[in-house]
């Protein structure tokens, strides 16, 4: 493989992807990151599963956190988007409410997954991280998505 990533980025970026917020609080307090690498894994049990860069600032609390909530965000969640991607990724106090296992838990989402560590694998540069479903919400909004470094609303449903 070349040591230019950028031509591989652009083939990834093909696939449009959903944007979320994933939470969690650590030892730095509560915070955010930004992912779309958000899937869904099983049914039964209810598992989901994100990939979190070992390079990054927040890995540390993200790594360690038992318990987080993923935020699927609206098409207006460009600036949470950006925030947590580029910017300071501390919640202050008002900008959130606790969630189960203290997850904390923001606006501004389609739809919300509150969950439970039950696996990491190590990924090369990033981690697998595992969480069983204990809680989710869903609401009838359009969501943020991302093609090529662009981002837009999904397709409203029809109805």
């Amino acid at each position: 493989m070349p040591t230019d990533t950028r031509p591989l980025r652009h083939a990834l970026g093909g696939f449009a992807t959903g944007v979320c917020v994933v939470t969690a609080t650590g030892a730095r307090g509560p915070m955010g990151i930004t992912v779309n690498s958000f899937t869904s894994v099983s049914l039964d049990p209810p598992t989901v599963l994100w990939s979190l860069g070992m390079r990054a600032d927040r890995c540390p609390t993200f790594s360690e956190a038992n318990h987080f909530a993923v935020h699927v965000l609206d098409a207006g969640g460009e600036d949470l988007c950006r925030r947590f991607a580029f910017g300071d990724p501390k919640l202050a106090e008002g900008e959130f409410e606790a969630g189960l296992g203290g997850a904390p838990l923001i606006e501004g989402w389609v739809s919300r997954f509150e969950c439970e560590v039950c696996r990491r694998v190590d990924a090369g540069d990033h981690m697998l991280i595992f969480g069983r479903v204990l809680r989710f919400e869903a609401r009838d909004a359009v969501g943020l998505v991302l093609f090529r470094g662009i981002y837009g609303p999904s397709p409203e449903r029809p109805s």
